[in-house]
């Protein structure tokens, strides 16, 4: 209700400074709402969330619920150092840190290929308020540790890797910090059971691999394969099926550990496009049989196979 009097209110204010002004309020007001529903949620909620994070879900600035799971477990978890790193944030208006940032005073590196949207970033107040680096780099499996080591080295409170294709391989290769807790998002269209990636290609770009939009990223099998070769347990995924959560084996305390399948959600993203870029609003099985004939790696025989 508050938020939807503000939206109204905005589009009155005429000048310039009017409406820079009112969108500090705004956000103020976003993160005042964030806060009370947080509270609640570790109040009234614990146990509920302790064994289904989707019970923690609420939405700041994150384009789903993540800013309630990511609030709970913050606050919950043993997380001495209160940092994080957050990839593809485009001009970090929608993401899964800047509640984390606003709210909790964490300190923060979020990365971006734009230069446009980084030199947003650094403009917005949020950067001088804040404990905040932004660099401008097209991330790969073989820049990504001097890119971290340039803000942060060992122990991190939380890692979210979301670049919409080398996920697995980026998160792979990371050897220079150690985060409690790891986000990654996945591609649900590859379903619970196949240890699927893309192939690896340091200039992927998904809306080039395929036209469909829908070839990019990790299957859950593999995210959680990879998670368990690094010292983490799967807590869960948000519930709309695109972000995998998970939490270091020595921290995750009481929080339920699931397995691939258990907490796997399917998206039901309508986002495809046609040959000619237009959306084309694919659904269901229709997603999969999009992309059919592709290749992918399996990330358990190491070989490279097709998607029947």
């Amino acid at each position: 209700m508050f938020i939807s009097y503000f939206k109204e209110k905005y589009k009155e204010l005429a000048t310039k400074s009017d409406l820079l002004r009112f969108r500090t309020d705004l956000i103020k007001t976003q993160v005042t709402c964030g806060r009370i529903l947080g509270e609640f949620n570790l109040v009234n909620k614990l146990k509920l969330i302790r064994s289904d994070i989707q019970k923690a879900e609420f939405q700041v600035f994150s384009q789903w619920g993540d800013d309630g799971i990511i609030h709970f477990l913050t606050n919950y978890l043993d997380i001495p150092k209160k940092t994080f790193i957050e990839f593809g944030v485009e001009n970090y208006t929608e993401c899964n840190t800047r509640f984390l940032l606003m709210n909790s005073n964490w300190s923060g590196l979020v990365l971006d290929g734009s230069e446009s949207n980084i030199n947003a970033i650094k403009a917005d107040e949020i950067s001088w308020r804040h404990d905040l680096m932004s660099i401008c780099a097209f991330v790969t499996a073989e820049n990504i540790n001097d890119l971290i080591s340039r803000k942060f080295v060992g122990e991190i409170g939380l890692l979210h890797v979301d670049i919409d294709g080398n996920d697995y391989w980026v998160w792979k290769a990371i050897s220079v910090v150690n985060p409690i807790i790891l986000v990654i998002e996945y591609n649900s269209i590859f379903g619970p059971d196949k240890p699927w990636t893309v192939p690896y290609d340091p200039d992927f770009v998904r809306s080039k691999m395929h036209h469909s939009n829908l070839f990019y990223g990790t299957s859950i099998l593999s995210a959680c394969d990879l998670a368990k070769e690094k010292g983490y347990s799967f807590i869960g995924c948000n519930s709309n099926g695109n972000n995998a959560y998970f939490v270091r084996d020595d921290k995750v305390a009481d929080v339920k550990v699931l397995q691939p399948q258990e907490g796997f959600v399917l998206s039901k993203f309508s986002e495809s496009r046609d040959e000619n870029g237009t959306l084309s609003f694919l659904r269901g099985e229709d997603r999969r049989l999009a992309i059919r004939g592709q290749n992918v790696f399996n990330t358990r025989t190491k070989t490279t196979e097709s998607i029947l």
